[in-house]
């Protein structure tokens, strides 16, 4: 168990909270996300990639750039911050702490960045929005986020964003690179959610999570919200409107690197309620020992029956137009020939007759 502050600061502890000794970041990443870092882990020369392409990062300016220019968080400066850090550290069994800098900027942000080592930025909007424990979350999410070892993809996506801007004069040349930052933005909204679960790893405290999310909505007006009502919120959002509604809610999500406050709260409340949740607090979890062993072909099946799941029990209109779709395509060609059948007198050795209407392979229909 981990005392609420690192073992190390000799602080009185908060409350109790548990540590997951090895544990690895598969054990609550969300599953199209770990599918796509498995695959990139196991990529041939995909380190000798991402080095050669570090030359071309500004990766030793921005860490100059946060040192003169930002708060390094240690035991003399922000030593409340230095302590959550620690402790997240700690109880994910996070060896190496990484530097954390408090930038000045009213906007609530938090981000972890780097190549060969990540680093942890928030902002001071952020440090004056949240209490203690929303901030704990906050400060585990980035620690999930180095854990995953996300700080890689988010520095090449910042990166390539940048570089789209310069070559936008270039034919056909912004169409590539942007190509590519949809796809790490879809990504990255994906390990947003994983981050969200690390966080909650960390605080252990469901409540101070969606506190936090609701105050990135709706600002430090806590008296005001209501959790339960902005849960609701979500589900209008996923459920409401109709097809022309869904094809917006894709056009605007599309340029954002993260997904909107009440659909992560949804997400993490939704995970907070699972089973697998309640398995990795019991101690039952993936081992980073054994992250050698997993095989890409799994994570890729885990990821396409999360989609499918997905699909399956949205209440978006495109979502269930999707799935009434895909479930009747099984049954399209017994639906056909009986609507045939109709016409032909139907009956036994006809087409569409009642032998027809049986699926080939003996399984029921609409599956």
């Amino acid at each position: 168990m981990s005392d609420g502050s690192h073992e190390q600061n000799g602080h009185l502890p908060s409350r109790s909270r548990r540590r997951f000794e090895d544990i690895s970041s598969r054990a609550y990443e969300h599953p199209a996300d770990r599918s796509a870092l498995v695959a990139l882990r196991k990529l041939s020369g995909f380190d000798t990639v991402f080095k050669a392409l570090s030359g071309l990062l500004p990766e030793r300016s921005l860490r100059l750039l946060f040192l003169s220019d930002s708060v390094r968080v240690s035991d003399e400066q922000f030593p409340h911050l230095h302590d959550m850090l620690r402790d997240a550290c700690y109880i994910l069994d996070l060896e190496k702490v990484p530097p954390m800098y408090v930038n000045q900027d009213p906007q609530p942000n938090a981000m972890c960045i780097g190549l060969d080592e990540p680093i942890i930025v928030v902002t001071t909007g952020l440090v004056e929005l949240l209490d203690e424990e929303e901030m704990r979350a906050v400060v585990g999410h980035e620690v999930g986020h180095a854990l995953s070892g996300h700080a890689v993809y988010r520095t090449v996506l910042l990166f390539l964003t940048s570089l789209a801007v310069r070559v936008a004069w270039i034919p056909l040349g912004n169409l590539a690179i942007m190509a590519i930052v949809t796809a790490l933005r879809e990504w990255f909204r994906k390990s947003e959610l994983s981050a969200d679960r690390a966080g909650l790893l960390v605080g252990q405290d469901l409540q101070a999570s969606m506190r936090g999310l609701m105050k990135l909505a709706g600002g430090n007006h806590l008296h005001e919200m209501n959790v339960d009502a902005f849960l609701a919120q979500a589900e209008e959002y996923e459920a409401g409107g109709d097809l022309r509604d869904s094809v917006l809610k894709i056009l605007n999500v599309l340029p954002r690197s993260h997904p909107f406050a009440a659909v992560r709260a949804a997400e993490l409340k939704k995970w907070a309620d699972s089973r697998d949740f309640q398995r990795i607090m019991d101690g039952h979890y993936p081992r980073r020992s054994e992250d050698k062993d997993t095989s890409v072909t799994d994570s890729f099946r885990q990821s396409a029956a999360s989609y499918a799941d997905g699909v399956k029990s949205s209440k978006d209109p495109l979502m269930k137009l999707v799935s009434d779709i895909a479930g009747g395509a099984g049954d399209l060609g017994g639906r056909v020939r009986r609507g045939f059948g109709g016409f032909t007198g139907g009956g036994s050795g006809g087409t569409g007759g009642a032998g027809e209407d049986r699926p080939q392979d003996g399984r029921p229909g609409g599956e």
